[in-house]
């Protein structure tokens, strides 16, 4: 079985889809789900779902680690006529996961108590993103 999520971001941060895939796989008893995105300048994560600071502090560590190309210390990239957040979200993608397999038992993903399965939108703008899930 072959599904797309589509996700609707409205600029960088975490979107988690915990529930998108838990109603897609619910019905499918055991076996394996792989989750690809279809983009280059956004990833995929587990992380935890409890304490939203996760989420902030995370998207705060990876701006700081990697700035927008306009910042004198990101000076020698050259892909920046798409704006100054395009190649910083290009390394940002490179960095992290883009794919994730997840175990099903009984239509249940295995996901620890506190974890999301999240998008990690790298880009300033809003985007449609879209998610492939495979399940075997």
């Amino acid at each position: 079985m072959i599904v797309e999520l589509e996700i609707a971001t409205c600029g960088q941060g975490l979107y988690e889809f915990t529930d998108g895939l838990r109603s897609t796989v619910s019905t499918k008893g055991d076996g394996l789900v792989t989750l690809f995105v279809r983009h280059t300048s956004c990833s995929l994560l587990i992380q935890e779902n409890a304490d939203p600071e996760v989420r902030t502090d995370l998207k705060a560590f990876f701006q700081r680690l990697v700035p927008p190309s306009d910042h004198p210390s990101m000076s020698y990239l050259r892909h920046t006529y798409e704006g100054p957040d395009d190649m910083p979200a290009h390394i940002k993608a490179a960095l992290l996961p883009v794919s994730l397999q997840i175990p099903v038992s009984r239509g249940v993903p295995m996901l620890g108590t506190w974890q999301g399965v999240y998008l990690f939108e790298h880009r300033d703008a809003p985007h449609q993103r879209r998610i492939v899930l495979h399940f075997a």
